[in-house]
């Protein structure tokens, strides 16, 4: 997964107003107690952030 289509799955989620406001300030267990922009910024693979969020916000499977 490209960091493009990453925030694009973030935006659908949240809303494009939201979706970086909650990546800057939702702590997320699966990221090691970090928020995404702090494990995308120190190199945790878009798609392994994208399956923390989708587990963290208990989202549908058809949306993994």
């Amino acid at each position: 997964m490209r960091h493009s289509e990453f925030w694009e799955r973030m935006e659908l989620t949240l809303g494009v107003g939201y979706a970086r406001v909650w990546a800057d300030t939702q702590v997320i267990a699966d990221l090691q107690g970090r928020t995404v922009h702090e494990a995308l910024d120190a190199g945790e693979p878009p798609k392994l952030v994208w399956r923390a969020v989708h587990a963290h916000l208990g989202l549908p499977a058809r949306e993994r």
